[in-house]
């Protein structure tokens, strides 16, 4: 089995690359470009899917010079997979607060990911050498939690931190936590798993 991918609701390719051309679309559009007859035929073989109208959780990632550029989604199964593509898709390019909005003159170097979740599931541990035991690199998408604090890494941050330790670390710290509360803290854990779809260019 491919890295990042479990075989729960799997699509197919021919569907990834359809809501990788619907995460563009989307954008274009809201950089005022009007839809063309293909664009409109797309987003209509979309929602007649009934495989892409099922509510999964969503990530829309942007990156230029394979450099990351915009990243938003959703870890609950809320909206539909095609409603969640295009929400998802504005938010990444134009409301990451990490990023400014994206230009019309960058959307042509963007390189657009679609990352569709299967339902995230509790991972019960015993201690911090259990937890690294039981996470799977390269397969496991990592959502902690303590009190109100969380944050979640998709399994494709595995390629940049392999390291499981060094992995939760970073995590624990973009959840606003301490860097080792993984090793000294019960932190709430939940692994889920995705299907990645990039655009063929």
């Amino acid at each position: 089995m491919p890295p990042h991918e479990d075989s729960t609701g799997k699509l197919t390719k021919a569907q990834g690359q359809m809501l990788v051309k619907l995460a563009r679309q989307t954008i274009m559009e809201q950089l005022g470009h009007k839809p063309c007859r293909d664009d409109e035929d797309v987003l209509a073989a979309a929602r007649r899917d009934k495989e892409l109208l099922e509510r999964r959780g969503v990530f829309i990632c942007l990156k230029i010079d394979h450099q990351l550029r915009g990243c938003i989604g959703s870890l609950s199964a809320s909206s539909s997979i095609v409603e969640g593509v295009r929400s998802n898709a504005v938010n990444a390019a134009f409301y990451d607060p990490r990023f400014s909005p994206l230009s019309a003159d960058e959307v042509r170097d963007v390189e657009l990911e679609v990352s569709v979740l299967t339902e995230p599931q509790p991972l019960d541990y015993n201690d911090a050498a259990d937890l690294i035991g039981r996470l799977r690199v390269d397969v496991d998408g990592v959502i902690l939690r303590k009190g109100g604090l969380s944050a979640t890494f998709l399994p494709q941050v595995w390629e940049q931190l392999p390291d499981p330790g060094q992995f939760l670390s970073h995590l624990c710290l973009k959840a606003g936590l301490p860097s080792d509360a993984w090793r000294d803290t019960k932190l709430e854990v939940m692994t889920y798993q995705v299907q990645c779809f990039q655009e063929n260019k």
